[in-house]
């Protein structure tokens, strides 16, 4: 298991230097990946966050959301090692053609350093700006990644489905692993959860309490030996939306406050078998990277 961190490429301190800087201590010190997300707006009426949430103003720093993609492929320029990653993006706000071709682009430039985490998308107002049906979307998700799974496969691609259709084509760069760059899904509901071990696809749950993380990976597991599938060949890749800091805290969530109490933590982690755990903070970079660093030299190869 190793770490990452999700980078600064949102809200008023985003800039260029900014996420270069990160990027490159990030690489230097020794964590496994950095990460984005995808905001495509920020709406200025109230909204339920991830579907479920009660109604409230979404964060002012989503006013300002810089692309994953974008974000990662001039990252991939000034990194050699750290590997690349999305948490997540809505795979359905994007033809699966455009998303597939603009992901292996970039596997191919980062040398194959390239995690994919997506999700079903959440907000209606994303979907109405990407003119896509906000209705059946999880069937539409399922779809969506076989289509781009063809597109990652050997041409002639071909694919007809209920939502996407792709004539006999040609269709590349093809990514540098066969089959496509890891996948993982941003998934809350049991019913999403078990879609994506259906689908043989990796797991980035947030988590939010530990019985919650143990009845998701739990679900997740079973989902996928039922499809016949073995669970300890997809990936779990944890979020943690919190931040790890100099001193303890007495009140916290999993994965959260001193190093000592995070490392405490990353036993639990560990024995449900996840491959990576990243941090979402909300504290300064330079503090982020300063915890990180502490926490890569006492945790346990």
């Amino acid at each position: 298991m190793d770490f990452g961190l999700n980078l600064p490429s949102y809200g008023s301190g985003a800039s260029p230097e900014t996420v270069v800087r990160v990027a490159e201590q990030a690489e230097r010190i020794g964590l496994g990946a950095i990460w984005t997300f995808e905001r495509l707006l920020r709406p200025m009426e109230p909204v339920s966050y991830g579907g479920f949430a009660p109604l409230a103003p979404l964060p002012e720093a989503y006013a300002t959301v810089y692309d994953p993609l974008e974000t990662l492929s001039f990252l991939a320029a000034r990194t050699s090692r750290i590997r690349l990653g999305t948490s997540v993006m809505a795979a359905p706000l994007h033809p699966p053609v455009v998303l597939a071709r603009r992901l292996a682009t970039l596997d191919v430039l980062s040398g194959g350093r390239l995690v994919v985490g997506l999700g079903q998308g959440w907000m209606a107002q994303e979907f109405a700006v990407a003119g896509v049906p906000r209705e059946r979307r999880g069937e539409r998700f399922a779809e969506h990644i076989a289509a781009m799974r063809a597109v990652w496969g050997p041409d002639p691609v071909r694919f007809d489905g209920d939502f996407y259709a792709i004539p006999e084509s040609q269709i590349g760069p093809k990514p540098v692993r066969p089959g496509g760059p890891p996948l993982v899904v941003g998934a809350v509901a049991p019913a999403a959860v078990q879609r994506a071990a259906r689908l043989g696809l990796g797991l980035n749950p947030v988590v939010m309490a530990w019985e919650q993380l143990d009845d998701t990976v739990s679900t997740f597991r079973r989902a996928a030996e039922e499809a016949g599938h073995d669970p300890a060949s997809l990936p779990i890749v944890v979020r943690v939306n919190g931040s790890i800091t100099t001193k303890p805290r007495e009140e916290r969530t999993p994965l959260t406050g001193s190093v000592d109490q995070v490392l405490e933590d990353l036993d639990r982690v560990r024995a449900l078998g996840a491959a990576h755990v990243l941090w979402a903070m909300r504290t300064h970079p330079d503090e982020q990277l300063a915890v990180m660093e502490d926490l890569l030299a006492r945790a346990p190869s």
